[in-house]
């Protein structure tokens, strides 16, 4: 089942966002696709936004991982950029994250290899025909 939106603002962004942390369950995991600069972080933000979390949602792109408590369960960002195999990524609490219940948001997901499940979550990023046009496609 695929989905599709093209927005033009942060704002068409987060409601997009909003309506699919409405559907997120613990031990969600969502794969985060698309090139610098595309709109992962904005729509991450939302999703922060939309779960009630509480500080700024920013890209992991240094720290590796970042959680991000809300009433529903513990939101997780991670970037996998420069890890460079499953087992880097296990090491960095993968397991333990599932185990909780946490939901994944994961960039760079091919770098963790048969660690993402099979019913997780993709969602592309891509630019649009329009300088201020991306387009946010759902799949799984």
């Amino acid at each position: 089942m695929e989905k599709q939106y093209s927005v033009k603002s942060v704002e068409e962004t987060w409601k997009v966002a909003e309506q699919f942390a409405s559907e997120l369950e613990p031990r969600d995991v969502v794969c985060l696709e698309g090139d610098l600069g595309a709109g992962k972080t904005t729509f991450t933000q939302g999703v922060g936004r939309a779960l009630g979390v509480k500080r700024a949602v920013t890209s992991p792109t240094f720290c590796l991982v970042a959680e991000h408590p809300s009433p529903r369960f513990l939101f997780v960002h991670m970037d996998l950029y420069r890890l460079h195999s499953p087992e880097d990524v296990l090491a960095i609490g993968w397991e333990d994250y599932l185990a909780n219940g946490a939901v994944m948001f994961v960039e760079w997901a091919d770098r963790a290899g048969g660690l993402i499940p099979p019913n997780a979550r993709h969602v592309s990023f891509s630019f649009g025909a329009a300088d201020d046009e991306r387009i946010i496609s759902f799949s799984r």
